[in-house]
Protein backbone atom coordinates (compact mmCIF):
# COMPACT_ATOMS: atom_id res chain seq x y z
CA UNK A 1 0.00 0.00 0.00
CA UNK A 2 1.19 3.59 -0.50
CA UNK A 3 2.71 5.56 2.35
CA UNK A 4 0.37 7.81 4.30
CA UNK A 5 2.99 9.97 6.00
CA UNK A 6 1.62 12.30 8.69
CA UNK A 7 3.37 15.64 8.21
CA UNK A 8 1.61 17.30 11.19
CA UNK A 9 1.72 14.85 14.11
CA UNK A 10 1.60 15.42 17.84
CA UNK A 11 3.63 13.69 20.52
CA UNK A 12 2.15 12.14 23.65
CA UNK A 13 4.51 11.48 26.56
CA UNK A 14 3.41 8.59 28.79
CA UNK A 15 5.09 9.87 31.93
CA UNK A 16 5.15 7.02 34.42
CA UNK A 17 2.58 4.24 33.93
CA UNK A 18 1.55 1.75 36.60
CA UNK A 19 4.05 -1.04 36.00
CA UNK A 20 6.79 -2.10 38.39
CA UNK A 21 9.43 0.24 36.96
CA UNK A 22 9.87 2.48 39.98
CA UNK A 23 12.92 0.60 41.24
CA UNK A 24 14.51 0.03 37.83
CA UNK A 25 15.33 3.66 37.07
CA UNK A 26 15.87 6.73 39.25
CA UNK A 27 14.15 8.80 36.55
CA UNK A 28 10.69 7.23 37.05
CA UNK A 29 8.78 9.90 39.00
CA UNK A 30 6.77 8.94 42.09
CA UNK A 31 5.19 11.92 43.84
CA UNK A 32 2.68 14.26 42.18
CA UNK A 33 5.37 16.96 42.27
CA UNK A 34 7.92 14.71 40.51
CA UNK A 35 5.36 13.49 37.95
CA UNK A 36 4.25 17.06 37.22
CA UNK A 37 7.85 18.25 36.84
CA UNK A 38 8.63 15.37 34.47
CA UNK A 39 5.46 16.05 32.46
CA UNK A 40 6.29 19.75 32.18
CA UNK A 41 9.86 18.96 31.07
CA UNK A 42 8.46 16.60 28.43
CA UNK A 43 6.11 19.33 27.21
CA UNK A 44 9.00 21.79 26.95
CA UNK A 45 10.88 19.17 24.93
CA UNK A 46 8.04 18.94 22.40
CA UNK A 47 5.20 16.80 23.78
CA UNK A 48 1.76 18.33 23.19
CA UNK A 49 0.02 15.73 25.39
CA UNK A 50 1.06 14.14 28.69
CA UNK A 51 -0.51 10.84 29.69
CA UNK A 52 -0.36 10.47 33.47
CA UNK A 53 -0.83 7.87 36.18
CA UNK A 54 -0.12 8.53 39.86
CA UNK A 55 1.88 6.47 42.33
CA UNK A 56 2.19 6.22 46.08
CA UNK A 57 4.92 8.80 46.82
CA UNK A 58 6.59 6.54 49.39
CA UNK A 59 6.54 3.14 47.67
CA UNK A 60 6.17 4.05 44.00
CA UNK A 61 3.31 1.56 43.70
CA UNK A 62 0.39 2.48 41.40
CA UNK A 63 -2.46 4.38 43.00
CA UNK A 64 -6.02 5.49 42.24
CA UNK A 65 -5.98 8.27 44.84
CA UNK A 66 -8.17 11.19 43.76
CA UNK A 67 -6.15 13.52 45.99
CA UNK A 68 -2.90 12.57 44.23
CA UNK A 69 -4.49 13.13 40.82
CA UNK A 70 -5.86 16.48 41.95
CA UNK A 71 -2.43 17.61 43.15
CA UNK A 72 -0.81 16.44 39.93
CA UNK A 73 -3.28 18.15 37.60
CA UNK A 74 -3.24 21.37 39.61
CA UNK A 75 0.56 21.49 39.49
CA UNK A 76 0.57 21.07 35.71
CA UNK A 77 -2.23 23.59 35.18
CA UNK A 78 -0.58 26.11 37.51
CA UNK A 79 2.66 25.98 35.53
CA UNK A 80 3.52 28.34 32.69
CA UNK A 81 3.73 25.42 30.24
CA UNK A 82 0.73 24.65 28.06
CA UNK A 83 0.10 20.92 27.58
CA UNK A 84 -2.95 18.71 27.04
CA UNK A 85 -3.77 16.54 30.07
CA UNK A 86 -4.53 12.87 29.44
CA UNK A 87 -5.26 10.82 32.59
CA UNK A 88 -5.49 7.05 32.73
CA UNK A 89 -8.81 5.43 33.53
CA UNK A 90 -7.31 1.96 33.31
CA UNK A 91 -6.85 1.35 37.02
CA UNK A 92 -9.36 -0.71 39.02
CA UNK A 93 -9.72 -3.58 36.54
CA UNK A 94 -6.90 -5.82 37.77
CA UNK A 95 -7.83 -9.46 38.44
CA UNK A 96 -5.17 -11.81 39.84
CA UNK A 97 -6.30 -15.39 40.18
CA UNK A 98 -4.97 -18.10 42.47
CA UNK A 99 -2.78 -20.88 41.10
CA UNK A 100 -3.74 -23.00 38.10
CA UNK A 101 -5.30 -25.73 40.26
CA UNK A 102 -7.12 -23.34 42.60
CA UNK A 103 -7.91 -20.16 40.65
CA UNK A 104 -10.63 -19.16 43.11
CA UNK A 105 -10.74 -17.34 45.38
CA UNK A 106 -8.73 -14.66 43.64
CA UNK A 107 -5.59 -13.21 45.15
CA UNK A 108 -7.31 -10.51 47.19
CA UNK A 109 -4.09 -8.67 48.03
CA UNK A 110 -3.12 -8.24 44.37
CA UNK A 111 -6.60 -7.86 42.84
CA UNK A 112 -7.97 -4.34 42.38
CA UNK A 113 -11.51 -4.53 40.98
CA UNK A 114 -13.90 -1.62 41.53
CA UNK A 115 -16.99 -0.23 39.85
CA UNK A 116 -17.21 2.21 36.97
CA UNK A 117 -17.96 5.25 39.11
CA UNK A 118 -14.96 4.62 41.36
CA UNK A 119 -12.70 3.98 38.35
CA UNK A 120 -13.80 7.34 36.98
CA UNK A 121 -13.72 9.31 40.25
CA UNK A 122 -10.43 11.11 39.53
CA UNK A 123 -11.56 11.97 36.01
CA UNK A 124 -14.79 13.50 37.31
CA UNK A 125 -12.81 15.46 39.91
CA UNK A 126 -9.97 16.70 37.68
CA UNK A 127 -11.71 16.95 34.26
CA UNK A 128 -8.68 16.43 32.02
CA UNK A 129 -9.06 17.07 28.30
CA UNK A 130 -8.55 13.35 27.57
CA UNK A 131 -8.70 10.08 29.49
CA UNK A 132 -7.98 6.56 28.33
CA UNK A 133 -10.47 3.75 27.74
CA UNK A 134 -8.80 0.31 27.52
CA UNK A 135 -11.24 -1.31 25.10
CA UNK A 136 -11.04 -4.94 26.17
CA UNK A 137 -9.85 -7.66 28.50
CA UNK A 138 -6.34 -9.06 28.07
CA UNK A 139 -3.83 -11.49 29.56
CA UNK A 140 -0.63 -9.70 30.52
CA UNK A 141 2.79 -11.30 30.88
CA UNK A 142 2.18 -12.36 34.48
CA UNK A 143 0.94 -15.93 34.90
CA UNK A 144 -2.38 -15.26 36.62
CA UNK A 145 -3.10 -11.54 35.97
CA UNK A 146 -5.91 -10.45 33.67
CA UNK A 147 -6.67 -6.82 32.72
CA UNK A 148 -10.45 -6.97 33.00
CA UNK A 149 -12.73 -4.64 31.04
CA UNK A 150 -16.15 -6.13 30.31
CA UNK A 151 -18.42 -4.74 27.59
CA UNK A 152 -20.80 -3.44 30.27
CA UNK A 153 -18.01 -1.71 32.17
CA UNK A 154 -16.66 -0.10 29.00
CA UNK A 155 -20.09 1.12 27.94
CA UNK A 156 -20.62 2.66 31.38
CA UNK A 157 -17.20 4.31 31.58
CA UNK A 158 -17.33 5.52 27.98
CA UNK A 159 -20.70 7.17 28.58
CA UNK A 160 -19.38 8.83 31.74
CA UNK A 161 -16.45 10.29 29.77
CA UNK A 162 -18.77 11.64 27.09
CA UNK A 163 -21.17 13.11 29.67
CA UNK A 164 -18.26 14.81 31.47
CA UNK A 165 -16.99 16.38 28.24
CA UNK A 166 -13.71 14.44 28.48
CA UNK A 167 -12.46 12.96 25.19
CA UNK A 168 -11.90 9.18 25.41
CA UNK A 169 -8.62 7.94 24.00
CA UNK A 170 -9.41 4.38 22.98
CA UNK A 171 -6.51 2.09 23.88
CA UNK A 172 -6.50 -0.99 21.65
CA UNK A 173 -4.12 -3.75 22.71
CA UNK A 174 -5.46 -6.27 20.21
CA UNK A 175 -7.70 -6.54 17.16
CA UNK A 176 -10.85 -7.38 19.13
CA UNK A 177 -10.43 -4.19 21.13
CA UNK A 178 -10.60 -2.21 17.91
CA UNK A 179 -13.72 -4.15 16.89
CA UNK A 180 -15.46 -3.26 20.16
CA UNK A 181 -14.33 0.38 19.92
CA UNK A 182 -16.15 0.63 16.61
CA UNK A 183 -19.24 -0.73 18.35
CA UNK A 184 -19.04 1.99 21.04
CA UNK A 185 -18.83 4.60 18.29
CA UNK A 186 -21.76 3.04 16.41
CA UNK A 187 -23.82 3.15 19.62
CA UNK A 188 -23.02 6.84 20.10
CA UNK A 189 -21.19 6.26 23.40
CA UNK A 190 -17.94 7.59 21.92
CA UNK A 191 -18.51 10.60 19.71
CA UNK A 192 -16.54 12.37 16.97
CA UNK A 193 -13.74 13.22 16.73
CA UNK A 194 -12.63 9.71 17.68
CA UNK A 195 -9.06 9.09 18.82
CA UNK A 196 -7.37 5.72 19.21
CA UNK A 197 -4.02 4.58 20.56
CA UNK A 198 -2.63 1.31 19.14
CA UNK A 199 -0.67 -0.34 21.95
CA UNK A 200 1.72 -2.74 20.22
CA UNK A 201 4.12 -5.36 21.50
CA UNK A 202 2.67 -5.79 24.99
CA UNK A 203 2.49 -9.45 26.02
CA UNK A 204 0.00 -10.98 25.26
CA UNK A 205 -1.75 -8.52 23.01
CA UNK A 206 -0.99 -7.56 19.43
CA UNK A 207 2.67 -8.15 18.51
CA UNK A 208 4.55 -5.17 17.13
CA UNK A 209 5.49 -6.64 13.76
CA UNK A 210 4.54 -4.38 10.86
CA UNK A 211 2.07 -6.86 9.35
CA UNK A 212 -0.03 -6.88 12.53
CA UNK A 213 0.35 -3.13 12.96
CA UNK A 214 -0.82 -2.34 9.44
CA UNK A 215 -3.68 -4.83 9.70
CA UNK A 216 -4.95 -2.78 12.65
CA UNK A 217 -4.29 0.55 10.95
CA UNK A 218 -6.16 -0.61 7.83
CA UNK A 219 -9.21 -1.44 9.95
CA UNK A 220 -9.46 2.02 11.54
CA UNK A 221 -12.01 4.40 10.01
CA UNK A 222 -10.32 7.12 7.98
CA UNK A 223 -11.84 9.92 10.06
CA UNK A 224 -10.32 8.69 13.36
CA UNK A 225 -7.13 10.18 14.83
CA UNK A 226 -4.53 7.44 15.29
CA UNK A 227 -1.55 7.24 17.61
CA UNK A 228 0.67 4.21 18.08
CA UNK A 229 3.57 3.00 20.16
CA UNK A 230 5.61 -0.05 21.05
CA UNK A 231 7.60 -0.79 24.17
CA UNK A 232 11.24 -1.34 25.06
CA UNK A 233 13.75 -1.35 22.22
CA UNK A 234 11.05 -0.83 19.59
CA UNK A 235 9.76 2.44 21.06
CA UNK A 236 11.78 4.67 18.69
CA UNK A 237 11.30 2.55 15.55
CA UNK A 238 7.56 2.92 16.15
CA UNK A 239 7.90 6.70 16.08
CA UNK A 240 8.77 6.30 12.41
CA UNK A 241 6.24 3.50 11.83
CA UNK A 242 3.40 5.55 13.31
CA UNK A 243 4.24 8.54 11.14
CA UNK A 244 4.48 6.47 7.96
CA UNK A 245 1.08 4.92 8.74
CA UNK A 246 -0.53 8.36 9.09
CA UNK A 247 -0.52 8.35 12.88
CA UNK A 248 0.79 10.30 15.83
CA UNK A 249 3.57 9.51 18.29
CA UNK A 250 3.79 8.23 21.85
CA UNK A 251 6.98 7.82 23.88
CA UNK A 252 7.76 7.93 27.58
CA UNK A 253 8.96 6.04 30.63
CA UNK A 254 5.70 4.07 30.86
CA UNK A 255 6.80 2.23 27.71
CA UNK A 256 10.62 2.25 27.79
CA UNK A 257 13.30 3.21 30.32
CA UNK A 258 16.31 3.43 27.98
CA UNK A 259 17.68 6.20 25.78
CA UNK A 260 20.19 3.79 24.28
CA UNK A 261 21.90 0.61 25.42
CA UNK A 262 23.18 1.14 28.95
CA UNK A 263 21.81 4.70 29.26
CA UNK A 264 18.66 5.30 31.31
CA UNK A 265 16.41 8.02 29.90
CA UNK A 266 14.31 10.84 31.25
CA UNK A 267 10.92 11.60 29.72
CA UNK A 268 12.27 14.81 28.20
CA UNK A 269 15.15 12.92 26.54
CA UNK A 270 12.75 10.39 25.01
CA UNK A 271 10.59 13.22 23.67
CA UNK A 272 13.66 15.02 22.28
CA UNK A 273 14.71 11.84 20.47
CA UNK A 274 11.21 11.43 19.00
CA UNK A 275 11.23 15.09 17.91
CA UNK A 276 14.53 14.51 16.11
CA UNK A 277 13.18 11.44 14.28
CA UNK A 278 9.96 13.22 13.27
CA UNK A 279 11.57 16.44 12.11
CA UNK A 280 14.33 14.60 10.24
CA UNK A 281 11.57 12.77 8.39
CA UNK A 282 10.08 16.11 7.39
CA UNK A 283 7.25 16.44 9.91
CA UNK A 284 6.38 19.53 11.92
CA UNK A 285 4.82 18.99 15.32
CA UNK A 286 1.45 20.21 16.57
CA UNK A 287 1.31 22.36 19.70
CA UNK A 288 -1.04 21.73 22.60
CA UNK A 289 -3.36 24.48 21.34
CA UNK A 290 -3.44 22.91 17.87
CA UNK A 291 -4.24 19.48 19.33
CA UNK A 292 -7.14 20.98 21.29
CA UNK A 293 -8.51 22.51 18.11
CA UNK A 294 -8.05 19.30 16.11
CA UNK A 295 -9.70 17.06 18.71
CA UNK A 296 -12.24 19.61 20.02
CA UNK A 297 -10.90 19.43 23.57
CA UNK A 298 -11.98 21.56 26.51
CA UNK A 299 -9.16 23.09 28.54
CA UNK A 300 -10.01 23.58 32.21
CA UNK A 301 -8.56 26.32 34.41
CA UNK A 302 -6.52 25.55 37.53
CA UNK A 303 -8.57 24.56 40.57
CA UNK A 304 -9.85 27.40 42.75
CA UNK A 305 -9.51 25.21 45.84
Amino acid sequence: MPLNFNTKPFITCAVTGSGGTQDRSPHVPRSPKEIAESAIAAAKAGAAVVHCHVRDPETGQPSRSVALYRELTDRIRDSDTDVVLNLTAGMGGDMVFGNVESPLPVNAEATDMVGATERMAHVAECLPEICTLDCGTMNFAEADYVMTNTPGMLRAMGQMMTDLGVRPEIEAFDTGHLWFAKQLVNEGIIQDPVMIQLCMGIPWGAPDDLNTFMAMVNNIPESWTISAFSIGRNEMPFVAAALLAGGNIRVGLEDNLWLEKGVLATNAQLVEKAVTIATNMGASLLTAAEVREKLQLTKRAPSAA
